[in-house]
């Protein structure tokens, strides 16, 4: 196991414990687009809490599956900037597409979203580009090449 993923799997497993036993605190951690200029620092602790069980065990088992390489490939200060960067920016994606003249994506604007998803989703995309054929097992039972997992 590697410095940062460790790290990583140790806060937002700390943070959802700390979610069962206060869950008003995920009301106020939570990033809500239409809240961002007032509540700047949701878009980065919104990474750190999650909405149930499978939510957080299948982000945590991507997080361990995929980070771990790709953090002994860059080096661990590369690796966290590269999470936490892909994690912000997958919240102000959601500011942006937000702002799309259709009602599913404009209800996006006051809807709190929680979640390591983003960052999680920016690793699976750098581990398609440096492994794009490598074969894994899909569901465990069928093998299929990393780059269509991914899509």
């Amino acid at each position: 196991m590697t410095p940062w993923v460790l790290r990583l799997l140790f806060a937002n497993i700390g943070a959802y414990f700390v979610q069962l036993t206060m869950p008003a605190l995920t009301d106020q951690l939570a990033f809500i687009p239409a809240f961002a200029i007032r509540e700047p620092w949701t878009i980065v602790t919104y990474m750190f809490l999650h909405g149930g069980l499978s939510h957080i065990l299948f982000n945590m088992l991507t997080l361990w599956m995929f980070g771990t390489e790709l953090e002994r490939m860059w080096g661990s200060q590369y690796f966290a900037k590269y999470y936490f960067v892909a994690g912000v920016g997958a919240g102000l994606t959601q500011v942006v597409a937000s702002f799309v003249p259709i009602d599913l994506f404009q209800s996006m604007y006051v809807t709190p979203t929680v979640g390591a998803s983003g960052a999680i989703y920016g690793l699976l995309l750098a581990y398609a580009v440096y492994f794009p054929r490598r074969q894994m097992l899909f569901w465990g039972l069928f093998p299929i090449e990393v780059r269509y997992f991914v899509l």
